[in-house]
């Protein structure tokens, strides 16, 4: 059966490149979405018109040299599909429809008129093309509710970038198995590597296990997963007490995922370590003190770069008065709020303070102005990353350059930006995309550590 699928502007904002993402059927992009994607590319918000720059280009790359006729009826989408049978793109000149058709017709004079007139084009092509599958692609909830109320048969969700379907199955980093963990394991190869005591161990028993995880009992046991393989799996011997008194900068874990996080973070050979959680669950304040330790102490490192997105109202900072770190404090204050923690028990914290900022050479970035850069020798945290798409954070991590880490911190429960969601962030994307990946870590961390108050408002407000 003949499929064919009318994009939605969103769809083209979230995914750039979702052209190639149906394969061989056909694909209609109306006038009005080209109309949109003119209007947008030119906002202040910077990171939604770079999308639209690059699906228009995406879509001008294919239809650069067809002849009207060709675009209106559809022209080839070049794909690495191996039997060669590739989809189609076709712009559809929905100004063209008015309400004398056949097909149902929503009022284009409307406050909406570009949603209904993209929504004329779908129910168009379903009157038109009755023995064909028509869909419309839209990420918006109220449109595909309007699409559906107006007859049309087939709407659907853009689904390419996800990586679940429930955001409760995302990898959290740890595994928390029932009773005594050594009850149910029949055989165990165990030996030394240094101070370190190794399990292998049958994969079957924990058949979902990924490298860099950790597993834990009810009893004293827990296991960092070092190696997986087809049919084993190799565990780090730990213990709960060995992971509690941990200390980094003077700071010691409040609960078992600070501790896991804690050793994550210590981990030489673990390049990125992502740190997921609430609001108020230590990860900004492991994140620095782990900074200040290797910079400080370990000399690991010559420089600690903390950056964040900047809300679309401040993307354009150069009002703020100062130099590019002064005119970011305002959006990192977090930062300072946790150097305050570290040292407020000292005998003068502000030049203590002052001093560390100074020392580790603490730089603050806007993450607007982190692309085409290469960081070496460095110790990057990124900051709010549920708000970033998986683009923008592929752009970041892959500025970093030798001998460097990277810190992803974010809570999938703040997420302030309207295109994105749970399940569409790009920090789901990552932390799904690199749990297998042998050098990066991640660990969701629970439990609020600011006061009771804090923990009565996270759960029941």
């Amino acid at each position: 059966m003949e499929k064919l699928f009318v994009l939605d502007t969103n769809v083209l904002l979230h995914d750039p490149m979702a052209l190639n993402a149906f394969h061989e059927h056909r694909v209609i992009i109306p006038m009005t979405v080209l109309e949109e994607l003119d209007a947008i590319k030119d906002r202040r918000d910077k990171d939604v018109s770079r999308e639209a720059r690059i699906a228009i280009q995406a879509i001008d790359k294919i239809l650069f040299n067809a002849s009207p006729s060709a675009i209106q009826e559809g022209v080839e989408i070049p794909s690495s599909r191996p039997d060669g049978n590739n989809g189609t793109l076709a712009i559809f000149a929905d100004q063209l429809i008015s309400h004398d058709s056949d097909a149902p017709y929503l009022d284009g004079s409307v406050h909406q008129t570009n949603d209904n007139r993209i929504i004329n084009v779908a129910m168009h092509l379903q009157a038109t093309h009755p023995k064909s599958y028509v869909c419309l692609v839209t990420k918006d909830i109220n449109m595909r509710l309007k699409a559906k109320g107006s007859g049309l048969a087939n709407v659907e969700d853009y689904r390419r970038d996800r990586v679940l379907d429930d955001i409760e199955y995302m990898a959290k980093g740890f595994e928390h198995i029932e009773g005594d963990f050594w009850q149910r394991i029949e055989s165990v190869e165990t030996r030394r590597d240094g101070a370190l005591t190794l399990h292998s161990i049958d994969r079957a028993h924990v058949p979902h296990a990924h490298v860099n995880q950790f597993l834990l009992d009810d009893k004293d046991f827990v296991g960092h997963v070092r190696r997986v393989e087809e049919n084993t799996i190799e565990l780090v011997d730990l213990s709960r007490d060995q992971l509690m008194h941990q200390r980094i900068w003077g700071l010691k874990p409040r609960n078992m995922e600070q501790a896991m996080a804690f050793y994550l973070i210590q981990q030489p050979d673990i390049d990125m370590t992502v740190l997921t959680g609430p609001a108020g669950s230590g990860k900004t304040l492991i994140a620095l003190a782990y900074g200040l330790h290797a910079i400080l102490e370990e000399r690991r490192y010559d420089k600690l770069i903390v950056a964040r997105s900047t809300p679309p109202i401040a993307e354009d900072i150069g009002f703020l008065p100062g130099t590019e770190e002064e005119k970011m404090a305002p959006w990192l204050a977090a930062f300072d709020d946790n150097l305050e923690v570290l040292h407020g028990n000292d005998e003068s914290p502000f030049s203590s303070i002052e001093y560390v900022k100074d020392k580790a050479n603490i730089q603050f970035k806007s993450l607007n102005f982190m692309r085409g850069r290469s960081f070496n020798n460095a110790y990057i945290v990124i900051d709010e990353a549920q708000g970033l798409t998986q683009f923008q954070l592929k752009s970041i991590i892959t500025r970093v350059g030798g001998n460097s880490k990277i810190i992803v911190l974010g809570n999938l429960a703040q997420i302030d930006n309207k295109y994105i969601s749970p399940l569409t962030s790009g920090l789901t994307y990552l932390v799904e995309k690199s749990k297998h990946f042998a050098h990066a870590g991640i660990m969701h961390v629970n439990g609020i550590e600011r006061s009771r108050l804090a923990a009565f408002a996270e759960e029941n407000l």
